[in-house]
């Protein structure tokens, strides 16, 4: 453990926390790697920037808050007298900084598109277990607590709950930089009031109203930034944009791309293929928002209509109009849109599905049969949140809310 209390120290002068500190040189090592150096390049937000144009922080800067949040919660947690070794403090201090590792560009849309048979967590255990023969077999316990199987769950829910290092800074960070104050949270209170009962993470009692104040600012965060309705039909048309220059590239055409993307557009590696051969993950290592942006900007002028109209709309702005409802929208109503489409761009029924999107979609502010937010009464009693509140809205917050949105280009409104 000597590397830990020596070795490198460095400071990041972060906008929402100031300084932060690099605890010891297999951090230091660790952020120092391309594999981690690719966050840099990888906005935390994807396309939300198009709604709010402050909206440009990436994954680099989350993951270096989350890290942060995670020194101070163990500190909290060791001053009320839990005993966790320099050892385990290291290693939840490195799995949170490596869990957003395995994000491709534009936040999820790469494994809704390209890689299509592995999510962004199996990614990142992929990443984290080659950094880990790299570095010596250091991050093994690391690895245990980010795949949740370490003894201790305490520090794996650390790392992910209803209310963990990762929601923390997020909720935060994406508040700050979009400008939406609303979504603002006490992190220093939810710090403060963090304990351990039962080998789980809870929260004192005195604490119940920031984690009201939590629950409520992620709802807001949700509908009004993560799934705002202009979010949302950019970051479809990416996706079918993405899905048809794949569909392209497999039928034979030469699509203009980098090496990383040309790669991806012509093969779909599952779990296995990561695991036996090392060409997988040294393509996804190079691929980032850089790749895919400068396609676009390539697809424009391609004779394919949907991928130019597609990209062109994603590059300029131009983005498909959208329409919110609380039912599923009707089918003829659907269908007549198709066929404005395809009569207005002289495209295939099949070719204009690409450009009309009929999608859904839903959100837990607080998921009851998740690891629970449980609140500690001083009494040693434990009672789960939406039981613990006396506000009428947590229980609500604990029911799914469904939003069914159709999307399709302004130009045929008045075809």
């Amino acid at each position: 453990m000597a590397d830990y209390l020596t070795g490198k120290k460095k400071l990041f002068n972060d906008p929402v926390y100031g300084f932060i500190q690099i605890p010891d040189k297999l951090h230091f090592d660790i952020i120092e790697h391309s594999y981690f150096q690719r966050l840099r390049r990888i906005k935390q937000l994807g396309l939300t920037h198009l709604v709010y144009p402050g909206a440009l922080h990436t994954r680099f800067q989350h993951s270096i808050g989350a890290m942060h949040l995670m020194q101070l919660a163990i500190a909290v947690l060791r001053s009320k007298g839990h005993v966790i070794s320099d050892e385990e403090l290291q290693a939840a201090s490195l799995a949170i900084l490596l869990h957003d590792i395995g994000h491709g560009p534009y936040s999820h849309t790469l494994e809704k598109t390209i890689v299509t048979q592995m999510t962004h967590e199996q990614l990142s255990s992929k990443i984290m277990r080659k950094l880990n023969d790299e570095f010596n077999h250091q991050l093994a316990m690391s690895i245990e607590i980010f795949e949740g199987t370490y003894h201790r769950k305490f520090l794996c829910q650390l790392v992910s709950s209803q209310l963990d290092m990762d929601r923390m800074d997020y909720l935060k960070r994406d508040s700050f930089f979009s400008g939406v104050a609303e979504g603002t949270i006490n992190a220093d209170r939810l710090l403060a009031m963090l304990d351990m009962a039962e080998d789980q993470l809870v929260i004192e009692a005195k604490g119940i109203y920031s984690v009201e104040k939590f629950l409520g600012a992620r709802r807001l965060m949700y509908w009004q930034v993560y799934l705002h309705k202009t979010v949302l039909s950019a970051e479809y048309m990416l996706m079918n944009c993405l899905r048809r220059a794949k569909q392209l590239s497999i039928e034979g055409h030469s699509l203009p791309a980098t090496p990383a993307l040309s790669w991806f557009l012509m093969n779909e590696p599952n779990d296995s293929a990561f695991d036996l051969d090392e060409k997988p993950l040294d393509m996804f290592a190079q691929l980032d928002d850089f790749d895919v942006f400068t396609a676009l900007k390539l697809w424009q002028h391609y004779p394919d209509k949907v991928l130019s109209v597609l990209s062109s709309g994603i590059v300029n702005r131009q983005l498909f109009r959208v329409e919110l409802s609380n039912e599923p929208f009707e089918e003829e109503s659907c269908k007549a849109k198709k066929c404005l489409i395809s009569k207005h761009f002289s495209i295939t029924d099949a070719e204009a599905e690409y450009l009309f999107i009929e999608e859904s979609t839903s959100n837990h502010a607080y998921h009851p049969l998740q690891s629970r937010i449980n609140i500690l009464y001083k009494d040693g009693q434990l009672k789960d949140i939406s039981l613990a509140s006396d506000q009428l809205n947590i229980s609500v917050l604990s029911h799914p809310v469904t939003k069914y949105f159709i999307c399709y280009p302004k130009t045929i409104i008045n075809t």
